[in-house]
């Protein structure tokens, strides 16, 4: 079954802990000095909130699969939505590691599609992200996305 993904930029995460934990009667499953996250099965939603040098507000919306099956499926459902798609593949976000891919929606929000397949040390070095999304000048993790040589040069970017 997927869950809905929510990433909300905070500037007090301790205070923002504190505000998500009695809203959601529930304590994060995930603490760390600059990231939180609550996996919720009522409402079914992985939400998240960071400290990682962006806006606060909401960073970016997505969905989760629990399978490759599920991901796969997804990713048919971008390609038919229209736009740019950028797949990003394996990578270390957000203290976990996982497949995704990236696209934004007529309105410009970032989608992130992702399976996790384990954990990760750290947060990831944000390089991934920042080509996926880089209209909107936000980072946060990594590898280098797998890009067509036509998306790349149109936003100045290099696939070498």
């Amino acid at each position: 079954m997927k869950r809905f993904h929510v990433h909300v930029a905070v500037d007090d995460l301790k205070h923002s802990i504190g505000f998500y934990s009695a809203l959601f009667d529930a304590q994060p499953s995930v603490i760390k000095t600059d990231y939180a996250k609550w996996m919720l099965d009522d409402p079914r939603v992985n939400f998240a909130v960071s400290t990682r040098g962006r806006r606060p507000g909401l960073d970016h919306l997505g969905i989760q699969a629990e399978s490759s099956d599920e991901l796969n499926e997804i990713y048919t459902r971008l390609h038919e939505a229209g736009g740019n798609v950028i797949e990003q593949g394996q990578t270390a976000c957000c203290y976990a590691k996982s497949e995704k891919s990236w696209i934004d929606d007529p309105a410009g929000i970032s989608w992130e599609t992702f399976r996790t397949t384990g954990e990760s040390i750290d947060y990831g070095d944000g390089t991934g992200e920042r080509v996926a999304r880089v209209a909107h000048e936000k980072s946060c993790c990594a590898p280098a996305p797998q890009v067509e040589e036509t998306a790349a040069a149109s936003c100045g970017c290099s696939t070498a």
